[in-house]
């Protein structure tokens, strides 16, 4: 995040022509990037998508805070020409967010300018590729979870296999699927569940995309006890796959699932182990309602969102 803008403006100069706009993320300093690539890019529109955001990110228990990134999204977010979102969610947090992070400052710390960058920012939902999950298949045996995260503190796995321990000492019958890379030095309370469920947890660890997708489609509910999620590929994925959620009422969740289905996916603080129990308990009733909820992931596809993502390229002003 500290030296990408140098190293791309570098490599504009190798670059065939003028791009049409530049499309950049939230991990470029977008005002360090358009002063070092002017005499490349001239003033091409520069959208700046946020998938993630430093203001509201949950600092890593090895690592100091830092309010320098967070400091650089704000000051990206300015420099754009037009700024994006994933979630309604992370929108709104961010904008929470940034009154607290400009005091920080003991002179000039420009909140006047907050409404300038509101007014120049849109949700643009992440696009996901269901095609793959668009025939149903039959699932019976013992129900199985799935948790599909990334191994890391602000996904809280030791919550999940808490959930784990209990409805295994409560002897219910029901498998384990975890999904996911590890990008954690000491992974020590996977490796800790693996050994006190040698039997239960079918599955440990990173698998290719089509081993992945396969065994989203065996699994019969997706589990999250993140602390932090802007959006959700992963949850987008397994229910559209046939899983039925079991979410936090909190973060974006409520935004991915239909307002109508938030009584049966949405579990409130401290709910996770009796929502989980219900599941399991009556896994034919909430496969039947996995099959039901399925079908309105496909606003997240992207067949839908094309349109969506031309409407907001033309109002950034690109030149096709």
């Amino acid at each position: 995040m500290r030296g990408a803008a140098a190293t791309l403006a570098e490599r504009c100069a190798d670059l065939d022509g003028v791009p049409a706009m530049v499309l950049a993320s939230d991990m470029l300093d977008v005002a360090a990037f358009r002063a070092l690539a002017r005499p490349y890019l001239g003033d091409v529109p520069v959208g700046l998508y946020f998938h993630e955001s430093q203001l509201t990110y949950p600092d890593s228990p090895r690592a100091e805070p830092d309010l320098h990134y967070a400091f650089t999204n704000w000051q990206s977010a300015l420099a754009a020409d037009r700024v994006f979102f994933n979630s309604a969610y992370h929108r709104e947090a961010f904008f929470a967010e940034l009154p607290r992070l400009l005091r920080h400052f003991p002179d000039f710390t420009h909140e006047h300018l907050i409404g300038i960058v509101e007014a120049k920012s849109e949700v643009l939902h992440v696009g996901v590729d269901l095609g793959w999950a668009s025939e149903p298949i039959e699932r019976s045996g013992p129900p199985r979870l799935v948790w599909n995260h990334r191994w890391e503190h602000d996904k809280d796995p030791e919550a999940f296999f808490a959930a784990v321990d209990v409805l295994a000492d409560e002897g219910h019958d029901f498998e384990v699927v975890v999904c996911g890379e590890n990008f954690s030095q000491d992974p020590v309370v996977f490796e800790q569940a693996a050994q006190r469920h040698p039997g239960r947890i079918v599955h440990m660890g990173y698998l290719p995309v089509d081993e992945y997708r396969a065994r989203l489609r065996e699994s019969d509910v997706v589990v999250s006890t993140a602390h932090q999620e802007f959006f959700g590929i992963a949850v987008v994925e397994a229910v559209a796959a046939g899983c039925f959620p079991v979410l936090p009422s909190r973060l974006s969740y409520p935004e991915l699932i239909p307002s109508e289905w938030h009584d049966q996916c949405l579990y409130p603080p401290g709910g996770l182990v009796a929502r989980l129990r219900e599941v399991i308990t009556r896994p034919e009733v909430y496969r039947k309602m996995a099959g039901e909820i399925s079908p309105a992931m496909t606003r997240f596809g992207w067949p839908r969102l094309v349109p969506r993502y031309e409407e907001a390229l033309d109002r950034l002003g690109w030149r096709a």
